[in-house]
């Protein structure tokens, strides 16, 4: 039964996806590149900067998880 819902999923992927020269790129519609595409053509600095900054922000909500003052398995709030 996994086997068949595996290849079911599978199948039904492989038919609904549609090919990589069948995607529509900006370049077919007109050659005017988008402003994604001008940043990256243009190794803009700014883009690592900022994905440094979200490294250390996502490392400071790390810092917000409050564990438990009691080390058990099933905290009481009744002692």
């Amino acid at each position: 039964m996994r086997l068949r819902l595996m290849l079911a999923v599978l199948a039904g992927t492989i038919a609904f996806g549609a090919p990589v020269s069948a995607q529509v790129s900006n370049d077919d519609i007109g050659g005017i590149p988008t402003e994604t595409q001008d940043r990256m053509r243009a190794g803009d600095q700014t883009n690592a900067a900022l994905n440094w900054l979200g490294l250390i922000g996502l490392l400071g909500l790390w810092g917000l998880n409050k564990g438990h003052e009691e080390d058990s398995y099933h905290p009481s709030d009744i002692d």
